[in-house]
């Protein structure tokens, strides 16, 4: 059992949610924020008591549970309540859900972003549960005149085993919420759970597909207008002016009008990404009505000059970063990219003397890996709801950042912060778009400017034309083999615009006992932003499709090969920076080698293995292709998971069979590309993304058992899949895959 001293009080949670409660509240509140059972409606407390910010108990046995982190499909709206109701040790079936209101001071990290939500909020939210049972055991050991300590709990229900006395927990609410916190805490033995590892279903399932309002293309109040923008057509373009006399008289139409974002003299914040400070904007009474106005709307623009601005980073750094002019084109950045393999690059790590083996090596395997650019394309398109006044601002949507947003537009407004209020609803897809939350800033000046409520909404074709893209990569890899095909050096050179993708104390660094890093990057005026597993989802791929290829040129088997360079990692590792467990990495193989029978596939099938260390989590993949027709199918793909503890099994395989069918669809036929600064690709018409028809026929996922604290899981499922998929399309057409996407004129079905 560990003792963990506490740190969230009452106060607080009310000092910081009084803003909330006396404004406009979502109409989506906790009443119908989750599955309420026909027992839970009938039977509603006639009063609550707040225990702590995290949970509420009503008379009746009843129990709110806050889930203080964006929801954006990944289900931690039902598994973060999951935790707290395990070490509150409450039944299930009295929890309901209800979405917290940005509160750091109690909830801390408050974004859905990194694969970090479970991890970060892991003790927190145990805490919370264990205080509110100490809370309650403290009531009852009073009420019953006994020492807490004979007191146990379980189900709901506090026990005293001696006297035969026993309550339910909502009996005891009203005096536990009047109880001193206690100075340390209880945690449970991972062993006693009884809720974590079990599977509970989605807390909004019901809401979802019956089409409950829930998201924020949802939210609507009475005399609401509805905005949209222009933006220059083209990166490296800029406002000039726009005659907007004759769309004010179109029926409907309110106002138009241009606004900055951001002010010259303000210093972005690192998520505050926008390529187009300046737009138009239309106001109307209904979307359709702004729809056509938008159309007929002649904005004139012109050629952006070159600029800098400064941006603090995440420890309150802050850079200057310069903006390039003119208008980009794919073709010259991949100039520009394959220029690179002849420069100089930034050396990033080196380990022995990769120059002399590289000299008197056998063999030497070199091969060059490409992406492009990718679109986030979430479902629901970027939209926002804003009602500010001259003493508030109320602001409703989809945002994964959502105290970033609230500074920036306190900032933007020239508002206290403590007078803004940002309420999150469910997101339609997040994949890093919603990290960035320029839309809300622009909902929250056009709602000061019309001095009235009004909902911001993005059609695709501003979406995707807007930036914040997946950057655009290259990776060169070189491997030395000596006389007897053994790796004696290992090189990648890798860059991006306007990033690098490279990692280089990930695997194999620390196995190779000669091994370069090297990285560049090239400036742009197109502006891209996380995209689900930054970096790694191009990465990952490439290094483990050259692995494979290494592994075949020194003919040894591919799962072996990796195992035998893990092994030496853990054994005799090379370097002291190296990011990755090899026990964990080397644990994740070998099960998949386990599940897949790998030593004896099917006929007909080909298959393809990766594995790959990301968001603290470990994953390995492998893939089988048959052809069907003269057409490759992904038939089944086995996935092993190490991400520590398991809270939600059902859950998390959900969200590890999404990433898989994520990266495969991308890595097959995403593409965006531009000429001039426009984008070649402004809808689905022309952005190709993967069909229903094309998803694995089969999806096993098994996750490796352990008591580690829960790591990522959103994201890990994503980047090796691309390397699996890649080595199995090498064994079902004879050909490598080295340029993404890999086909864009042949369908790959399920």
């Amino acid at each position: 059992m560990k003792i963990i001293k506490t740190s969230i009080g009452r106060r607080s949670f009310i000092k910081r949610t009084t803003l909330a409660g006396g404004g406009i509240m979502l109409s989506f509140n906790w009443l119908t924020s989750c599955d309420m059972t026909p027992n839970q409606v009938k039977s509603l407390p006639k009063e609550w008591f707040k225990i702590n910010g995290f949970l509420k108990i009503g008379e009746n046995g009843l129990i709110t549970i806050m889930s203080p982190n964006p929801e954006i499909g990944q289900n931690i709206k039902t598994s973060m309540p999951m935790i707290v109701a395990e070490e509150l040790d409450a039944n299930w079936n009295d929890v309901v859900v209800e979405q917290a209101p940005l509160n750091t001071s109690i909830f801390k990290r408050q974004i859905a972003g990194g694969s970090q939500s479970i991890r970060q909020g892991w003790n927190s939210l145990r805490m919370a549960g264990a205080t509110a049972n100490a809370m309650l055991v403290a009531a009852a050991a009073q009420t019953w005149g006994v020492n807490k300590n004979e007191i146990s709990t379980s189900n709901g229900e506090l026990f005293h085993k001696a006297s035969g006395k026993k309550s339910g927990f909502g009996s005891m609410a009203s005096l536990a919420s009047k109880m001193d916190i206690p100075k340390e805490v209880f945690l449970k033995e991972i062993s006693d759970f009884k809720i974590i590892g079990t599977s509970r279903k989605n807390v909004d399932g019901t809401k979802i597909i019956t089409g409950k309002p829930l998201y924020g293309l949802d939210y609507s109040v009475d005399k609401m207008l509805i905005a949209m923008i222009v933006h220059p057509p083209a990166f490296g373009m800029q406002y000039k002016s726009m005659d907007a006399t004759e769309v004010k008289k179109m029926p409907g139409i309110k106002d138009v009008f241009s606004i900055k974002t951001v002010l010259e003299d303000y210093v972005k914040q690192g998520l505050d990404t926008d390529s187009f400070n300046e737009i138009a904007v239309i106001v109307g009474e209904s979307s359709w009505q702004v729809m056509q106005a938008k159309k007929q709307l002649k904005v004139n623009w012109e050629i952006a000059a070159e600029k800098t601005e400064k941006v603090k980073g995440w420890y309150g750094n802050v850079k200057t970063s310069l903006i390039p002019a003119g208008l980009e084109s794919s073709k010259e950045h991949n100039r520009l990219m394959n220029s690179m393999d002849n420069k100089k690059a930034r050396i990033v790590r080196q380990d022995g003397n990769p120059k002399a083996m590289f000299k008197k090596a056998a063999k030497i395997i070199e091969r060059t890996y490409t992406c492009p650019y990718l679109a986030h394309n979430t479902l629901e398109p970027m939209n926002f709801f804003a009602d500010v006044t001259d003493d508030r601002a109320v602001l409703v949507g989809p945002i994964q950042t959502p105290e970033a947003m609230e500074k920036t537009v306190s900032k933007r407004l020239k508002m206290p912060l403590e007078k803004i209020d940002i309420q999150m609803t469910r997101m339609g897809g997040g994949f890093g778009r919603r990290l960035y939350g320029h839309f809300v800033t622009e909902a929250a000046v056009i709602s000061q400017k019309m001095k009235c409520p009004i909902k911001l909404i993005y059609n695709r074709e501003d979406d995707m034309t807007q930036g914040s893209y997946r950057p655009t990569y290259r990776a060169t890899y070189r491997a030395a083999l000596d006389e007897n095909n053994n790796l004696i050096a290992f090189h990648v050179k890798a860059g991006g615009i306007p990033e690098s993708p490279l990692a280089a104390n990930r695997f194999p660094a620390g196995a190779v006992d000669h091994y370069l890093a090297e990285s560049w990057e090239l400036k742009s005026n197109i502006s891209v932003g996380a995209f689900r597993a930054p970096r790694s989802n191009f990465i990952a791929g490439a290094e483990q499709s050259f692995i494979d290829e290494v592994a075949e040129i020194a003919k040894k088997d591919p799962i072996q090969f990796r195992l035998d360079l893990l092994q030496k990692a853990k054994e005799n590792p090379v370097g002291k920076n190296n990011d990755y467990d090899a026990s964990r990495y080397a644990g994740v193989l070998e099960l998949v080698r386990e599940k897949s029978n790998w030593g004896n596939p099917q006929e007909g099938i080909h298959r393809g293995v990766s594995a790959y260390f990301c968001h603290n989590s470990y994953v390995a993949n492998v893939l089988d292709v048959k052809i069907q027709n003269g057409n490759p199918i992904v038939d089944k793909i086995y996935c092993t998971v190490d991400c520590g503890i398991v809270i939600n099994p059902d859950a998390a395989k959900n969200l590890s069979e999404g990433g898989l069918v994520d990266g495969i669809g991308h890595a097959l036929y995403s593409s965006m590309s531009f000429k001039d600064g426009r984008p070649e690709q402004q809808n689905f018409d022309t952005y190709r993304l993967i069909r229903h028809s094309e998803a694995p026929k089969k999806i096993q996922v098994d996750f490796v058992k352990n008591d580690i604290a829960p790591t990522g899981l959103g994201e890990p499922t994503f980047p090796p899949v691309v390397g699996a998929l890649a080595n199995a399309l090498y064994r079902a057409s004879g050909r490598r895959y080295y340029n993404q996407p890999f086909i864009t004129d042949k369908q790959i079905i399920g």
